[in-house]
């Protein structure tokens, strides 16, 4: 595989240390690899990069026309039967089923054959731009495929049908394996191969998309790249037009001689699917609306969806709600591949201002923004809040926060404590209480961060330091505990839960919390009465059922928060006083990985250090933590992400720093957060990240990628260049991140959210590296943020990386295109 070790070659060079690069080359501080800028210094990296994304695309080339000839392998001995006495298939039928298949094969196999020696004898002047150009140029086969693709797929399973032998012959294709693959062949049907040519053009389209970011703009390719990449774009267009239907933004209605109480945006899950409603609490009734549709300029109107007069309003028991249909929760990768999406684009826009960019373009990003975001608020919440109409009806809205249900839930009962009646709307009269709405409602927009003015707060990044002392005002003893909330994207998620404090009426839990804000501008604290009543416990996994005791929120004011010292604060909630402190770390400070001055602790020291002092491979921090985690912690829920009393982690640190002979003992009496916290700590504190400054710019890069073979050439080669304490700990980490991911139906603590947790830990640079690479900008920080999730990510969802075939082997090729 000699051209495939030198398609990394370059790799290794850049990769090698830095003390014997000369200034100005790649290798250099200051010029961080692969970095995406076009430049002269630049135009070297950028040039190597194409070579990565060119021999992964060739390896994916090489598979699909593979494919494409397992496909024909069939059709000539099939033809050749159609005019004999027995045929197999019509020659009509034959036609169906492989239209533009030879066609589409020769048109690859020219292209392979063109491009494949220009890689394996690589030098950074090779031009292959004409190539792709010319491609794109024959999309129209794929055109002709495309329409008939339905007809073949159906004339196939009929012919499956009533014929045994092909039946046979399409169940079972035989798929050559790329040269040098262990695998001689595979076995695949016909169906899926008939798909590949759909899928094969929007993957061209990925790499031309690759390709164009790593072609520096006066390198000859470039115009060419760029051509090949509009006609390609166009034709997806063309035949994707109906696979996105246009969303629609909705909202709500109000009332006439009865008083507005409370109104606001609500997700209602209604035949199955979700849809945002604007919904109006009047003194006597609650009303669901939508925003009609108007004519531009008209005055725009609510539609009412339903409404329920307050008197028939009942909310249902838990038992009752076991028996309501189970709430689809979106997947949290999902949520956060549109977190990726909304903060890339939100760099854009930041990009587009500075460089004083045309209205339009940053009129079409804040387009794009505001559809990402609809989508994210529309389908993040998962808490269910149902109302039955007392007549038999029943709705269900999912909201994202236990706070803001028991607030409606609250404002509702109190408003049922009065005297009510039923009562039916005459159809005049909902009109006019409706219509009533537009001019009464309190909430105007749809909370997005899109619909904010430029100069509103961005919210803060960084982490907030907060510690829960007690709590006064209890009228009798009870099981109490408290959570606490911050906003992030438009919604509030619960970051951090207290102990138990059992039977008191004053407990003093004394808990310190770090929480990550990502754009948060306001904290939420609940305090609840623990249920140990098995019987009263709901089923529904997103159903709270402990008794909300007192809640209350804070705006966090940046110029009062970001102050060195604790900052101590009262919540009054019902006639509780639940009294807290609290301190904020920005961003920029948080970065600071200061090594320890004392060498002969774990904390802070360089982790070859570590290992090489205790003889061990991963260091017994790691091993230990993972240990008592698996031990007793892989079911507990929120595991690693609800954060560990900071005091018994201080403690913890302590303890390993000296290497006390009583670390067993400690670990096994410790709350297990605190140990789970205490591992997640020491990551965060090596004076360098697991992953690396050095590769940082390249982790950055290669996640980029849209190219599957691309992506995984680079992500894996990645790997190889970590020091091998580096790589071994990681590979030891991964294994177990994996393992707690088992359990998420126990933990709820999926891959992503892990992923989410440990990204930045493992790769966040120190400061020193993150100046000129990156710019501490909320918008860009929180990209940033997302791409180091999705780095961790890539490798939790890839299947088990050993360190020996790893090192042994020099590349790796996606086997699927």
């Amino acid at each position: 595989m000699e051209e495939e070790e030198e398609a990394i070659g370059y790799l290794d060079k850049v990769l090698e240390d830095e003390d014997d690069s000369e200034p100005g080359t790649p290798t250099s501080p200051g010029s961080p690899f692969l970095a995406g800028e076009k430049g002269e210094r630049d135009a070297g990296k950028g040039l190597e990069m194409r070579k990565l994304v060119l021999s992964g695309f060739l390896a994916s080339e090489e598979i699909y026309i593979n494919q494409l000839e397992a496909l024909l392998l069939p059709m000539k001995p099939l033809k050749a039967t159609a005019t004999t006495s027995q045929p197999v298939l019509t020659l009509q039928q034959i036609e169906t089923i492989f239209y533009k298949i030879q066609d589409i094969y020769e048109i690859h196999k020219e292209f392979y054959d063109s491009l494949s020696p220009k890689v394996q004898q690589w030098d950074s002047n090779i031009t292959m731009g004409h190539l792709f150009q010319k491609l794109a140029s024959q999309l129209g086969v794929y055109k002709a495929f495309v329409d008939n693709y339905k007809i073949a797929l159906e004339t196939a399973e009929k012919c499956s049908q009533s014929n045994y032998q092909f039946q046979k012959i399409s169940e079972e294709l035989k798929v050559k394996g790329p040269k040098d693959s262990k695998e001689s062949h595979t076995s695949v049907t016909m169906e899926a191969l008939l798909y590949k040519p759909i899928d094969r053009v929007t993957r061209s389209t990925l790499v031309l998309h690759d390709l164009l970011k790593h072609t520096p703009t006066d390198h000859p390719d470039y115009p060419l790249l760029q051509d090949a990449l509009r006609i390609s774009q166009n034709f997806l267009s063309s035949i994707n037009e109906d696979i996105d239907p246009r969303r629609t933004a909705v909202t709500t209605p109000k009332g006439e001689t009865r008083q507005l109480i409370k109104d606001g945006f609500l997700v209602e899950l209604s035949e199955g699917s979700r849809k945002l409603r604007h919904v109006f609490l009047f003194t006597d009734v609650l009303l669901c609306a939508k925003l009609k549709k108007t004519a531009v300029g008209k005055h725009q109107q609510y539609d009412c969806k339903w409404y329920v007069p307050l008197a028939d309003l009942v909310f249902p028991s838990p038992e009752e709600s076991e028996h309501c249909p189970q709430v689809h929760v979106i997947p949290d990768h999902e949520l956060e591949d549109m977190k990726m999406k909304i903060s890339a684009i939100k760099s854009e826009v930041q990009k587009e201002k500075a460089n004083k960019g045309q209205s339009r373009a940053i009129e079409r990003l804040k387009k794009k923004m505001f559809e990402n975001e609809f989508w994210l608020l529309l389908n993040s919440p998962a808490i269910p809040f149902r109302i039955h109409n007392r007549n038999g009806k029943s709705y269900l809205f999912l909201l994202s926060s236990d706070y803001e249900r028991s607030e409606w839930r609250e404002a509702i009962q109190k408003l049922q404590k009065k005297d009510l009646q039923a009562f039916v709307l005459s159809s005049v009269e909902l009109q006019v209480l409706t219509g009533s709405c537009f001019k009464l409602r309190t909430v105007h927009n749809i909370p997005v961060t899109s619909n904010k003015d430029d100069d509103e707060s961005p919210g803060l990044y960084g982490f907030l330091h907060v510690i829960v002392h007690s709590a006064k005002g209890f009228k009798q003893s009870a099981n109490l505990y408290c959570t606490l909330e911050v906003d992030s994207f438009g919604y509030f998620v619960s970051k951090a839960k207290t102990r138990v404090f059992r039977d008191t009426t004053e407990p003093q839990w004394n808990e310190e919390f770090e929480i990550e804000l990502e754009g948060s501008q306001s904290l939420r604290i609940l305090c609840y009465e623990k249920c140990y009543d098995k019987t009263k416990l709901n089923k529904d996994n997103n159903e709270i059922v402990d008794k909300i005791m007192g809640k209350g929120q804070i705006q966090l004011d940046p110029q009062a928060v970001q102050t060195k010292n604790w900052h101590m604060d009262v919540i009054e909630m019902n006639g509780i006083k639940v009294e807290f402190s609290m301190k904020f770390t920005s961003r920029d400070m948080s970065l600071k990985r200061t090594p320890s001055k004392k060498q002969t602790g774990v904390f802070g020291v360089k982790i070859s250090v570590v290992t090489k002092r205790e003889r061990s491979k991963v260091p017994y921090i790691v091993r230990q933590c993972i240990e008592e985690v698996e031990k007793r912690g892989i079911e507990e829920v929120g595991i690693y992400r609800i954060s560990g009393v900071a005091t018994d982690i201080q403690a913890l640190k302590a303890v390993f720093d000296a290497n006390n002979k009583d670390i067993l003992v400690m670990l096994s009496d410790m709350d297990i957060n605190a140990i789970a916290g205490t591992l997640k700590l020491y990551f965060r504190e090596l004076p360098e990240p697991l992953l690396t400054d050095r590769l940082y710019p390249a982790f950055m890069e290669g996640i980029a990628l849209s190219d599957p073979a691309a992506k995984e050439n680079c992500m894996m080669h990645l790997l190889r260049s970590l020091p091998d304490p580096n790589l071994i700990t990681f590979l030891f980490l991964l294994e177990h991140l994996k393992r707690v991911a088992e359990k998420e139906p126990i933990n709820k603590m999926s891959l992503h959210n892990l992923a989410t947790v440990f990204g930045p830990t493992l790769l966040r640079p120190s400061e020193g590296e993150s100046k000129g690479h990156l710019t501490l900008a909320s918008d860009i920080w929180s990209h940033d943020v997302m791409a180091q999730v999705q780095v961790l990510l890539y490798y939790l969802q890839h299947p088990p990386i050993s360190f020996t075939e790893l090192k042994r082997n020099t590349l790796y090729f996606s086997t699927d295109v």
